[in-house]
């Protein structure tokens, strides 16, 4: 089961390009395999101002020698750095940033969204996938790189919320 790409495109020149995307999915749907592509879709200049500027994860925190250690007793720490990253950017105005979280519910995205409004950007919420969606879960269990148990994909599909 591939994500959709359906959304994937290029920011037309005329468009302000003042654009948040916050993504939405369990871990190992393909939220970042669909960053990567919307990314790759924008002008080289804009691509690589995003790349380096623009693109925030609070997963790419718990990276040390290139290799991925969750540390839950950092987990909030982490996503604070990651919003604030988030909202420096918002406020250097870098074209288009974006949150690859998994924002299962509202109050995991309510900063972000809050934040990119009062700086003026359009927001739009990409969710790939459907979280309640059995087969979905067991795809993003086998999937996922940070090596989430199916039981907890479960769990946080049991947390999700539409909006």
């Amino acid at each position: 089961m591939e994500p959709s790409f359906s959304h994937v495109q290029a920011i037309e020149p005329s468009e302000p390009l003042k654009l948040a995307i916050i993504m939405r999915g369990l871990p190992g749907s393909g939220k970042s395999h669909w960053v990567d592509k919307f990314i790759s879709g924008q002008t080289l200049e804009v691509a690589d101002k995003v790349r380096r500027s623009g693109l925030f994860s609070t997963d790419s925190q718990f990276y040390r020698d290139g290799k991925y250690r969750f540390d839950s007793k950092r987990l909030s720490e982490y996503h604070q750095r990651n919003l604030t990253g988030f909202i420096q950017a918002l406020s250097a105005c870098v074209p288009i940033v974006i949150c690859d979280n998994t924002n299962l519910t509202r109050w995991e995205s309510m900063a972000y969204e809050a934040a990119a409004k009062a700086l003026g950007y359009r927001v739009r919420y990409m969710l790939i996938g459907d979280p309640q969606d059995e087969a979905h879960q067991a795809v993003c269990a086998e999937r996922n790189g940070h090596g989430v148990p199916l039981e907890q994909i479960k769990r946080m599909a049991k947390q999700f919320e539409a909006f």
